[in-house]
């Protein structure tokens, strides 16, 4: 949005030129539209209010829940009612969700009585189900229609759907037999019957799956929208590849928080209060000290080899540090792996054997950097590591092999483990993978000095 737009819009506003500011919004594009609020979010309301009504609901839609939610605060009761009327039911389910109920109840009752029955029936569905991304406005024909009809019932209705570019077939009873692409139906025979054209090979989702199931559906299947049934697979609605990409937007955001460690959250960063936020990510960060208070129990474990070797502190934080790094990398690439479907549970054993030979490999690269560097400090006089050095200098080679390859193992392992129990796999975040890897990294680390110096520093 350009600074000279915005700037002519404040100023038809504060001179109250309602004709002129009108004229001016109906150039913009939607998007521009959604921009501009975004630029003087103390002006949307208003900028609703003078939008023309279908204009006016094709920007509410798109705007997010924070924004939406200010705009009905202060929009009048004659447009709020023609908004959400005009809605698509889809989206109007989705502002219904995220409002308080008593403001629910109200907005429901403001709807005509058949659009008031389909928002409560959406409203049915569990809050992540593919039932609540729905909406009841599709074509639907008789596989004993012929072409003709077909056509002639699809401009009658279409204009009320949320998409013709599929055709969807069902009996008498409402069970869905096929969908057939609107390509097909226009160039078909008119005299034909649309019940020759069907081959009752289709893709339908189920009301009651979660939203992340459909996700996956349609990046496989190519498709601009899927019919959503029953257990009785009988056809409820469609799913329009719009309302997906939404939901991936919020799936992508909900899991970067989450392997963040932070739990996800459900209004844009600047807008969330500061003790919301706060309450967000405190519960994680006391969990992960927590279990980092476990490195301090390791470690005094090993009082008595750190007191007869000293040098050996000075390599703890090495140590701790590429074992959670790698850890870390195998957790978020397993997590993205899943999340695009190129790693399913049956398949932890390739994974594994993957990361076995990734994680010896990264080990022997990172272990004889640090050998190296123990070596070159030491010939160079830059540090004086005592009589042994070259002992530890082989154990901080073995014990960085071991650590990456723990890490790579634990990080990749994690996710497929939380999937295998029902459990979200973003949960094995980053942080989280860290901290169990520094723990068992001490143990492994002073477990391999023992082995190697024993009776020389040890």
């Amino acid at each position: 949005m350009e600074e000279m737009v915005v700037e002519e819009i404040q100023e038809l506003i504060e001179k109250e030129n309602d004709r002129a500011l009108k004229q001016c919004l109906d150039q913009l594009n939607i998007s521009d539209v959604e921009e501009l609020i975004d630029e003087l979010p103390q002006y949307a309301a208003k900028f609703i209010e003078t939008l023309s009504l279908n204009r006016a609901v094709n920007v509410f839609r798109i705007l997010d829940f924070p924004t939406q939610e200010r705009i009905i605060k202060k929009l009048s009761g004659n447009k709020l009612n023609q908004i959400i009327k005009d809605l698509p039911p889809d989206d109007r389910t989705a502002l219904f969700s995220e409002l308080k109920g008593d403001v629910v109840k109200k907005m429901i009752t403001l709807l005509p009585p058949e659009e008031r029955k389909e928002s409560l029936a959406l409203l049915g569905y569990k809050e992540d189900s593919i039932g609540r991304l729905m909406t009841p406005d599709y074509i639907a024909v008789k596989p004993e229609w012929s072409i003709t009809r077909v056509l002639a019932h699809i401009r009658r209705y279409g204009k009320n759907s949320e998409t013709i570019d599929v055709v969807y077939v069902i009996n008498k009873d409402g069970v869905l037999l096929d969908d057939i692409r609107i390509r097909e139906v226009l160039l078909a025979d008119p005299e034909a019957i649309i019940g020759e054209l069907t081959d009752k090979r289709f893709i339908a989702l189920k009301a009651n799956d979660p939203q992340e199931d459909a996700i996956n559906i349609f990046r496989m299947n190519n498709r601009v929208a899927l019919p959503v049934v029953d257990e009785n697979n009988i056809l409820l609605g469609i799913v329009t590849v719009d309302d997906i990409l939404w939901i991936a937007n919020e799936e992508y955001t909900e899991d970067m928080h989450k392997i963040g460690g932070t739990e996800a959250l459900d209004e844009p960063y600047l807008d969330i209060p500061i003790l919301k936020l706060v309450k967000k990510r405190a519960g994680w960060l006391i969990v992960l000290f927590l279990g980092e208070m476990l490195t301090a129990t390791a470690m005094q474990h090993f009082e008595i080899e750190l007191e007869k070797a000293v040098v050996l502190s000075l390599f703890i934080p090495l140590i701790m540090s590429s074992g959670g790094n790698s850890g870390s990398q195998a957790s978020t690439l397993i997590i993205q792996a899943m999340a695009l479907g190129e790693v399913t549970i049956a398949g932890w054993w390739r994974v594994m054997r993957r990361e076995l030979v990734s994680g010896i490999l990264l080990g022997i690269i990172l272990g004889t950097i640090g050998f190296t560097r123990i070596v070159t400090w030491q010939e160079l006089h830059l540090y004086n590591y005592g009589p042994h050095w070259f002992l530890i200098a082989t154990t901080i080679f073995f014990t960085l092999v071991g650590i990456v390859l723990w890490g790579s193992l634990i990080g990749s392992m994690m996710p497929i483990i939380l999937k295998k129990l029902k459990l979200d796999p973003a949960t094995s975040s980053a942080p989280f993978v860290a901290t169990m890897v520094d723990v068992t990294g001490i143990v492994i680390y002073f477990s391999v000095a023992v082995l190697i110096l024993k009776g020389v520093l040890l």
